[in-house]
């Protein structure tokens, strides 16, 4: 096969966004995706007019993906939904200031959640101990309604429903964000705009792409030396990076690994939820556009009253019940999420176009949380020269998205690092005919 410089794998947001700083580099390379299209859990499905995404994705402005996108000149567009959101509770939906000057939150919990939120944007996360969200949070505050709140903001901005092993550090970096004017977009035309963004910069920055294209082992004895593909093709090669989850790495790798991979995978803790997503032609309840849970783990939003999601004007609105890191059962969950969306838009079943449930869906295969032995993993794999990971779970304390784009941009950039230094060294081996 033809030789590069470098070859990644997974055509996700990681890959596609190391793939182009490579290429933009002068390097060759080429992405190698295995499924038929690229961008793993960012693509989009249209279903009878409207656009569904894998859940219910929204992105931050001034996150680590924003800028990245800013400085390859592309765009992402959409809205931003106000902060009059609502909470559900005990079965009733209450608009947020309604609910925080009810009975239902004390005047110390008032004054407490007040005090807290205000002070969001002001904390230091990097000064912050390496303690456990839970921790945090009852340190900070002792009101049981208000850690409630507390709870739920967390939970909805990171996916995570594990505030006992979440490092609290990052999740309060992220959570500030949020809470900053428009700083949440919800993507017009869904998530497949920014993939399709993307490919279209690798390919005119002279990217060689690949779909359809099963990787079945990376080839090293301590350095890499070949991929192989499941249709018996081999390509030499100097430089991988495996954008993919940390056990498909270590498959890849078979008998000969690599003891950072393993114990990535043995300590990662893989982000769960389950989505139920409606294309609906009316609602009941127009103004509960985004609704809290804080006594079911629950985020329900109607994504169509910031954006563009459809083509005839439906309301294509997301359910989401947060699984933490363990499986549960799929039925069950379809049916509280049904009877979650009863609560929350009365009527909603003879208004249906067009629906999409993913039952224990993947949000992250892993997070910065207690526990892990290495706090950032990657994106070099220490025992292998020549091998870099790069995905969400190759988070240095970004987040989800976030976490993907800026893990790509980092494996790009050692290799980079390490291809200059050996040009120092020995001059420059990477220019084949």
């Amino acid at each position: 096969m033809k030789q590069f410089d470098v070859a990644i794998i997974g055509g996700g947001i990681a890959g596609l966004v190391a793939a182009i700083d490579l290429a933009q580099a002068g390097k060759s390379v080429v992405l190698l995706e295995k499924a038929s299209q690229l961008g793993g859990r960012a693509i989009s499905a249209k279903k009878n007019g409207a656009i569904f995404d894998l859940g219910g994705h929204a992105t931050i402005r001034g996150g680590a993906m924003d800028e990245i996108f800013q400085d390859l000149g592309l765009r992402i567009d959409g809205g931003s939904p106000s902060a009059n959101i609502s909470f559900l509770w005990n079965n009733k939906v209450s608009h947020i200031f309604r609910f925080i000057f009810s009975r239902n939150l004390s005047w110390l919990g008032k004054k407490e959640f007040m005090k807290f939120y205000n002070a969001l944007t002001k904390i230091d996360a990097d000064s912050v101990p390496a303690i456990s969200l839970q921790s945090w949070i009852e340190q900070e505050i002792s009101d049981p309604m208000a850690r409630r709140i507390a709870y739920a903001m967390f939970r909805t901005s990171s996916y995570s429903h594990a505030p006992d092993h979440q490092m609290a550090g990052p999740a309060i970096r992220t959570v500030a964000r949020t809470t900053k004017k428009s700083s949440i977009v919800y993507v017009k035309d869904g998530w497949q705009t920014l993939v399709d963004q993307l490919y279209e910069k690798a390919a005119r920055s002279g990217v060689s792409i690949m779909t359809g294209k099963n990787v079945t082992e990376i080839e090293h004895d301590g350095v890499v030396r070949k991929i192989k593909f499941a249709d018996g093709q081999e390509m030499d090669i100097m430089y991988v990076i495996s954008a993919t989850p940390p056990a498909v790495t270590s498959r890849l790798l078979g008998d000969a690994g690599s003891k950072s991979i393993l114990r990535w995978v043995e300590q990662s803790r893989v982000i769960k939820a389950a989505s139920l997503t409606l294309s609906l032609k009316r609602l009941s309840a127009p103004d509960h556009f985004a609704v809290l849970g804080l006594d079911q783990p629950v985020y329900f939003v109607n994504q169509s009253k910031f954006t563009r999601l459809s083509e005839d004007g439906t309301s294509v609105v997301n359910i989401v019940k947060y699984n933490g890191t363990g499986g549960t059962d799929p039925k069950a969950d379809e049916r509280f999420l049904e009877q979650m969306m009863d609560l929350i838009q009365p009527g909603w079943q003879k208004e249906v176009v067009a629906r999409q449930y993913l039952p224990n869906m993947v949000a992250a295969y892993d997070y910065m949380h207690l526990g892990r032995e290495d706090r950032f993993p990657g994106p070099a794999v220490p025992e292998i020269a020549g091998l870099y990971v790069a995905g969400e779970w190759a988070t240095h304390g970004e987040n989800l998205a976030d976490a993907a784009a800026a893990s790509g941009r980092r494996a790009a950039r050692c290799v980079l690092e390490e291809m200059e230094q050996i040009v120092r060294v020995v001059g420059n081996p990477f220019r084949y005919e």
